[in-house]
């Protein structure tokens, strides 16, 4: 592949690490206001494709800000073709969201010595959704509201079953939450510390996503978490989006305000994000697997995923 096919690849990187670094520079985290919408009497889910399948990584970011910045409730978003052969019609002057699909091909080539080795190669390439909220003449069955969210004891006591079933070990008390790699535990304040449950469900899940990182879970390598600013502030994105996708999963709607500890990574994110153009792509990535390796663990884990 010479340089002129790579540039368009490239550019979608840029783009989008462009319009999140945007988002940082006014202080506002866009994995995170989906919680402070008007929507959130409804079920906070992940954005869906049209047909109920929900998107991961990164694009759960994109679509859940472009939902925040145009007002957008329907978490339901399809292509322009999609949406004409269910008999739909994108109205005129509405412009789309764009989303990313990444996968990789093999490649044989010739090495140095004159064999044929295979190579493996990413690519990525960008479309255009749009919401059910900017399409008219769908079927009915889009555009009926999502239920109202179960009563806060009934989610959270899921969510204490979901993190049970993941077997990380749990203490609580003192005033700070965190994840002790050299122990193997999750620390944790007393619950009546948090403002409501909910909020101490998104804490969890931020530090069982720290969990994750040995190598026999998912070999997220912490090493310089305590030597490398930078290093760290990674780790912390990872974890918080982590979190985000994982309360979305289990339905759960915390209020998230910034964690004192969390706001000093702001500098950090935007310094990382305007060097390394794909690393919020790499980001969600880690964040996606952490959060699909804590689903493998539980004894129904499509069950759980179809709830959300």
């Amino acid at each position: 592949m010479n340089r002129k096919q790579e540039k368009p690849h490239a550019d979608i990187y840029a783009r989008i690490t462009d319009r999140i670094i945007g988002d940082l520079e006014r202080g506002v985290r866009p994995w995170t206001r989906p919680w402070a919408v008007a929507n959130t009497a409804g079920r906070i889910t992940r954005p869906l494709r049209y047909n109920g399948q929900p998107y991961s990584g990164v694009n759960v970011i994109l679509l859940w800000s472009e939902a925040v910045a145009k007002g957008f409730a329907s978490p339901i978003w399809m292509t322009f073709r999609q949406a004409a052969e269910l008999g739909g019609h994108v109205r005129k002057g509405e412009m789309g969201a764009t989303v990313v699909y990444a996968s990789r091909f093999t490649r044989t080539e010739t090495d140095g010595n004159g064999d044929d080795v295979e190579r493996d190669i990413p690519f990525l390439k960008a479309y255009t959704v749009f919401c059910v909220d900017q399409i008219d003449g769908l079927p009915e069955q889009y555009y009926a509201r999502p239920a109202a969210a179960p009563v806060i004891v009934e989610r959270n006591a899921a969510a204490d079953v979901f993190f049970t079933n993941t077997g990380a070990v749990v203490r609580h008390g003192g005033a700070q939450a965190f994840y002790a790699p050299s122990t193997d535990h999750v620390q944790m304040p007393p619950i009546e510390s948090f403002r409501d449950a909910a909020s101490y469900v998104a804490v969890r899940a931020h530090e069982t996503v720290h969990w994750t990182a040995p190598a026999h879970r998912v070999n997220r390598d912490l090493s310089r978490y305590h030597k490398d600013r930078s290093e760290r502030a990674r780790e912390e994105l990872i974890a918080e989006l982590g979190s985000c996708f994982l309360c979305a999963d289990l339905g759960i709607v915390p209020e998230l305000e910034p964690r004192p500890d969390h706001a000093s990574y702001l500098a950090s994110w935007l310094e990382v994000l305007a060097n390394e153009k794909r690393f919020i792509f790499a980001a969600a990535a880690h964040a996606q697997r952490a959060v699909a390796y804590l689903h493998d663990l539980q004894p129904k884990a499509a069950e759980i995923g179809a709830a959300a």
